[in-house]
Parts: structure tokens; C-alpha cells; sequence
């Protein structure tokens, strides 16, 4: 069984994560959500507040192969104790891919557990903090959120 582990802050989750999520799906039997937290942001959603919602998300588009959990370990032991056999990392532009290379590699060393890169789709041009600064300043931010993450931050 091919499983990846799919690791973000998630906050929130956009409408990127979730193409990387619908692509991730149809490649592999099983897809672990892996809500961590980044130690250079300030979380706006608590991480179980998120879980619940992407497993909402995820039940609305009939995405029956993949599963949310929230951890605090890094994330090459997160996706090792939950079996999965590569790490699946969207990717929005050159800057992205940059950064994630240098993760996978050190991944690949530390822990033997492969990378895939995924293209965050026609909206992936816009990370979560931007979709959070834009909300804050008044601009309609619905193109960028499934309308169930939208349902909470109103």
C-alpha cells in the first residue's frame, strides 16, 4: 500500500491544499493530513478546529482515502509512525520548490523517506498567511477558501 503523509500548519486550509490533496488522492491508496505547527507563525485556528473541518471537506467532495491527524513530533517521524512511505509537498512557484528540495533532501537523508512535489494549482500563487492578511483588510477571500473554512472565519 502506498501511503504519503501530506504536512502543513493548514491555517488555514485553502483551496491549494486542497488540489494537492484531490491529486494526492488519485495517486496513492491512502493520504495522511498532517497538521503540525510552524514555529515561525503564530497559529490562527487550533489545530483541532482545522482537523474537524478538512475531515468536513473531505466528506463534502467524497474523498474517501484520506485521513487528518494533528501531531507534534517533526514530520519525517509523524509520517514514519503513520506508515507512510513518501511525503507529498505542494508546491506554488520557484521560491517553493527551492526550500522544499533542501527539506526533501535532508528528509531523504535523515529519515530515507522520499519526497513528491505537487503544483498547488491555478490558486496555489497564494499561501494561507496572504489569504488571512487580505480577510483581515476587508477583501472578499471565497476564491481562495472551501466555503466550509469560509463558515468559520466570518
Amino acid at each position: 500500500m502506498k501511503i504519503a503523509f501530506y504536512a502543513g500548519s493548514f491555517d488555514p486550509f485553502t483551496n491549494g491544499h486542497l488540489h494537492v490533496v484531490q491529486k494526492s488522492a488519485k495517486v496513492f491508496d491512502k493520504v495522511i493530513i498532517g497538521i503540525g505547527d510552524n514555529p515561525d507563525k503564530k497559529r490562527r485556528f487550533d489545530k483541532t478546529l482545522m482537523k474537524n473541518i478538512i475531515e468536513e471537506i473531505l466528506k463534502n467532495r467524497n474523498i474517501n482515502n484520506v485521513e487528518v491527524i494533528c501531531y507534534d513530533e517533526i514530520t519525517v517521524d509523524a509520517a514514519i509512525k503513520n506508515n507512510a512511505t513518501f511525503l507529498v509537498r505542494g508546491v506554488r512557484n520557484g521560491m517553493d520548490y527551492e526550500y522544499e528540495e533542501n527539506m526533501a533532501s535532508i528528509n531523504e537523508e535523515v529519515a530515507g523517506i522520499d519526497t513528491i512535489y505537487i503544483r498547488a494549482g491555478k490558486l496555489g500563487n497564494i499561501s494561507s498567511s496572504m489569504v488571512m492578511e487580505l480577510y483581515e483588510n476587508g477583501k472578499d477571500v471565497s476564491k481562495y477558501l472551501p466555503k466550509e473554512v469560509m463558515d468559520i472565519i466570518k
